[in-house]
C-alpha cells in the first residue's frame, strides 16, 4: 500500500456492531480520528469501551462495520488482502495465547517471512531477534521455555519481520509483570523511532499511552468522548467529565504505588 498525503490511519463516522436485530450490540458508535504517517495515537478507556473493537475492524476481524476506514491513503472495503497485511501488523494483548505452543521461535518467524515472500530468511531472523533484544540462543526455543516478556518480544519480532509500516498494539503490556512492562514500552518506542513506524495503541492505562503516544482519544461506552494531546494529558487538562474521572483515578493510583 502506498503512502499518500502523510496518511497513516483515518476513521470517519465508523460504527461497529455484533449480532443482528434485537440481539445487535453497538460496540463502536460514530468514531473518528486521524493518525499521521509516523505518528503514535492512543485509544484509552475502561474494559468494554470499544477501543479494541476499533483495531479489530481495521484488521478485518470485526466484519460488521460502516463508515470510512483508510490506511495509507486508501479506503478499506470488507476484505483485507495480502498488500494490507504487508503494511499493517498487530501485536495482541496476551503473549501466551498469540504464539503457537508447538512451534519454535524460528518456525514462527520463518513462517511469517515465507507467507509474505521474503528470502534471506536466516539473515532476517538473526537481525530481528537482535532488534527486539533477544540473542541467538532464543531462536530454537519453544514458547513454554520463554517468560512473558520474552514471548511478547517474539510477538513483536513476528509483526516487524515482514517490515510493515503500521503497528496496531492491543494492550501489549497489560498481561506482563510490572517490572517487564517498562522494558517492552521502551523497546516499542525505540523501534518506532528506528523504523519510522506508525502506531495505533489501545490501553486502559493513561500512564502507558502518555509514555507512548502524542495524541489520545478517550472512549466510553463505544464513543470517543474527547481527543487530547499528550501535553494536555500530562497537565491534567480535560474537558469531558469521563476523561477527568480517568485522570483523577490515574493520579490516585500513582500516589498509592
Amino acid at each position: 500500500m502506498s503512502q499518500g498525503n502523510n496518511a497513516g490511519i483515518g476513521l470517519e463516522h465508523v460504527n461497529v456492531w455484533f449480532g443482528e436485530h434485537e440481539e445487535r450490540v453497538d460496540a463502536v458508535k460514530d468514531a473518528g480520528f486521524a493518525v499521521p504517517f509516523g505518528g503514535s495515537f492512543g485509544l484509552v478507556g475502561e474494559s468494554g469501551s470499544g477501543k479494541s473493537t476499533i483495531l479489530r475492524a481495521i484488521t478485518g476481524l470485526a466484519p460488521d462495520w460502516s463508515g470510512k476506514i483508510s490506511v495509507l491513503g486508501q479506503d478499506l472495503g470488507q476484505d483485507r488482502g495480502k498488500e494490507f497485511y504487508s503494511a499493517v501488523q498487530m501485536v495482541f494483548q496476551d503473549p501466551y495465547a498469540s504464539l503457537h505452543p508447538r512451534q519454535t521461535v524460528d518456525r514462527v518467524l520463518s513462517e511469517a517471512l515465507s507467507l509474505h515472500g521474503f528470502d534471506t530468511i536466516n539473515d532476517r531472523i538473526i537481525k530481528i531477534l537482535d532488534d527486539v533484544g533477544l540473542d541467538q540462543s532464543f531462536r530454537f526455543r519453544w514458547p513454554h521455555q520463554l517468560s512473558g516478556g520474552q514471548r511478547q518480544r517474539v510477538a513483536i519480532a513476528r509483526a516487524l519481520i515482514i517490515e510493515p509500516t503500521i503497528l496496531l498494539l492491543d494492550e501489549p503490556t497489560s498481561a506482563l509483570d510490572v517490572s517487564v512492562q517498562a522494558e517492552i514500552l521502551n523497546l516499542l518506542t525505540r523501534l518506532r523511532t528506528e523504523r519510522g513506524l506508525t502506531y495505533l495503541m489501545v490501553s486502559h492505562d493513561l500512564a502507558v499511552v502518555g509514555h507512548m503516544c502524542s495524541e489520545i482519544a478517550v472512549m466510553n461506552d463505544g464513543e470517543i468522548v474527547e481527543v487530547l494531546s499528550v501535553e494536555d494529558l500530562r497537565a491534567l487538562k480535560a474537558n469531558h467529565p469521563y476523561t477527568r474521572q480517568l485522570l483523577d483515578a490515574s493520579v490516585q493510583k500513582r500516589k498509592n504505588e
